[in-house]
């Protein structure tokens, strides 16, 4: 819902920082990978109860995830490599991984820290695993059928209530407060189940 807005309010600082990183040694894959590793590494912290550390390392794992296709979209205006098919592969299959991973390093440090129960984290998977399956589903048979849906995105992107923004504000929300995380992943699920069954219909629509 918020995704578009951010783009826009952030492509700014975005542009000066890939500017300044945009050196030889460092690729839009490379930034992917770094934000991968950060945010696995946040998860772990998460689920050792290191609660400062552990928001620090996934919002820095944002800011990487936000570089790399800015980066490459950089390199690509001036005709010097850019964005690539594998690259946006690689980076989507990397949020995948960070925000599963996300949940288990919260779940996993909120309930042995302050007794939360496992089940509301178990629902915000399977929201992200329906999600998922609607959202890439359709991306690859717009692909296939001329229907893509391009907002500058490597694949055609269904927006809905809960997006990529959100998301990184959820994570951070019960990082900083994980005594309430049993009670934020609650209300989260059903935002992203009511998102995912937006997808499905507004995507089988699309699709007809």
């Amino acid at each position: 819902m918020l995704d578009r807005t951010m783009r826009a309010a952030l492509s700014g600082p975005l542009d000066a920082a890939a500017a300044a990183l945009d050196r030889p040694g460092i690729t839009p894959d490379r930034l992917t990978v770094a934000g991968l590793v950060l945010a696995l590494t946040s998860a772990g912290a998460a689920a050792a109860q290191w609660w400062v550390v552990a928001v620090v390392l996934w919002l820095l794992s944002r800011v990487a995830d936000g570089l790399d296709g800015t980066l490459a979209r950089r390199r690509r205006a001036r005709g010097d490599g850019g964005e690539s098919e594998a690259g946006g592969f690689l980076d989507i299959a990397a949020d995948f991984i960070a925000y599963g991973a996300g949940v288990f390093g919260v779940a996993w440090g909120a309930t042995a820290a302050f007794g939360i129960p496992w089940w509301p984290f178990l629902l915000v998977l399977l929201t992200y695993y329906v999600n998922g399956t609607a959202f890439l589903a359709f991306s690859s048979i717009a692909e296939r059928t001329g229907r893509r849906i391009d907002d500058g995105r490597s694949l055609s992107f269904l927006g809905r209530i809960a997006e990529g923004t959100e998301t990184i504000v959820v994570h951070t929300l019960w990082l900083l407060l994980p005594f309430w995380a049993g009670w934020i992943a609650l209300v989260w699920g059903v935002f992203v189940g009511i998102s995912a069954v937006q997808r499905v219909v507004v995507g089988y629509r699309l699709l007809r």
